[in-house]
């Protein structure tokens, strides 16, 4: 269950009244991995395996969702338990991170122990997306697919409590689409989906209802994804990574307008 109906007080136009509402619930989620836990995700329950594998694409544990034998979720403990193919190629105490740090909240997204760890997988993103500074979008795509997006965010327009996002083929056709209470994880809930169905990161680009902070800018880094656009505004440490991993940042994408942050030669006006 990830919402349910309360009762409140409304006030509108100078007068009171009991209404039901929806609302969303959030619930922390334990990731195990070969019997191990390895992380606490405070998240909406819902796409949990979509979420698990983006997650561990994420921070560097899996490069493809061919290297997990099986994932089983036990929704009544919140646990999603998932071996891999291959249980040597992750060492979990060579992480040494506190329990503390491996409690990822819905505001804040990858605490800083999880980022040195993943700073081995982006050497090879860095020079594939230096590769891709080619790739041609039309600015036409971007609006199109941020509409797209924001009708698919269902529980948004239903509770207006969750962020979505979404990967787009250039043509700006929809591949993937999920929502989360966390910015970041619906970002992995759709990363993970497109690992699942074995779809290609090639010449495609992610869009997200969120802030483009340093958290979902490595997200798309470590997916090699070369575009990532917004409704919401870009912060200074998500900007600063772009421009070094060679992203195209856009942000405050509404309407007609839209604001380019880094490498704006990927974005075609005509």
């Amino acid at each position: 269950m990830f919402k349910r109906k309360v009762s409140l007080t409304q006030i509108k136009k100078n007068q009171r009244k009991e209404v039901l509402d929806v609302v969303l619930i959030e619930k922390p989620v334990d990731i195990i991995i070969d019997s191990e836990p390895l992380v606490n995700i405070i998240c909406l329950p819902k796409d949990l395996k979509e979420l698990s594998v983006g997650f561990l694409y994420s921070i560097g544990i899996i490069d493809n969702f061919k290297e997990i034998k099986s994932v089983s979720i036990d929704e009544l403990e919140s646990k999603v338990n998932i071996q891999l193919k291959d249980p040597s190629t992750f060492d979990l105490d060579s992480l040494e991170i506190n329990p503390v740090s491996r409690v990822v909240e819905t505001t804040c997204g990858i605490s800083s122990p999880w980022r040195n760890f993943i700073k081995k997988t982006l050497d090879s993103a860095k020079e594939h997306l230096k590769a891709t500074t080619k790739v041609r979008i039309q600015k036409d795509a971007i609006f199109k697919s941020i509409i797209a997006m924001q009708k698919n965010t269902v529980l948004f327009r239903e509770t207006g409590g969750c962020h979505g996002a979404a990967v787009f083929d250039l043509e700006g056709n929809m591949m993937s689409s999920k929502e989360d209470i966390g910015r970041h994880n619906a970002i992995d809930k759709v990363i993970g989906d497109m690992l699942i169905q074995e779809k290609s990161f090639k010449e495609v680009f992610l869009t997200s209802t969120g802030r483009l902070t340093g958290d979902s800018v490595l997200k798309a880094i470590r997916a090699k994804v070369p575009i990532l656009a917004s409704v919401s505004a870009a912060i200074e440490s998500g900007i600063r990574l772009a421009y070094a991993y060679g992203i195209t940042l856009v942000g405050f994408v509404r309407g007609s307008r839209m604001n380019i942050y880094s490498h704006p030669e990927r974005i075609s006006i005509h």
